[in-house]
């Protein structure tokens, strides 16, 4: 996979990162399976070196903070990606789940000190979360080079 968004950006060695993904198993063959690649190639571009990595798949979107803090526990990581996808139903269910991932994210983030980059899509209808899965808008590119990025703040 070609990552042209990453093409814009200056990329850094960062063979010596560990990097953690989370994804979720839900929607995995349409949605978050394509995000996760477009992660990984983006890992690949900086010279993320594969044993550095760690991908934990998780039920849902809702579980993706407990993998982030079983990650947290286990060893010294760099940056985690999550990468989900929470679509719009009947109800308000969706609001729920989206407020309490990312409200559990930036927890983590802020009480570990360590990057957590937010690729969790939250969209109205599977049309969306596909054209944000693919090609040029795939965000798990973007989520990618965002936990990238972060890691080199620190140093």
């Amino acid at each position: 996979m070609q990552v042209k968004n990453a093409a814009k950006r200056i990329t850094k060695n960062a063979s010596a990162l560990q990097i953690g993904i989370v994804v979720s198993n839900y929607y995995a063959d349409t949605i978050t399976g394509k995000l996760l690649l477009g992660a990984e190639a983006v890992l690949k571009e900086w010279k993320v070196l594969p044993k550095n990595i760690t991908v934990v798949r998780v039920p849902g979107c809702f579980e993706i903070p407990y993998g982030c803090i079983t990650l947290l526990k286990q060893k010294k990581y760099d940056a985690l990606i999550t990468l989900g996808c929470i679509v719009k139903g009947e109800t308000e269910h969706d609001r729920y789940i989206a407020s309490a991932v990312s409200q559990g994210i930036m927890d983590l983030t802020l009480a570990h000190g360590v990057p957590i980059a937010f690729g969790v899509l939250t969209v109205n209808n599977l049309a969306q979360a596909k054209a944000r899965s693919t090609g040029k808008n795939n965000k798990g590119v973007e989520a990618a080079i965002a936990a990238l990025e972060a890691t080199f703040l620190k140093k």
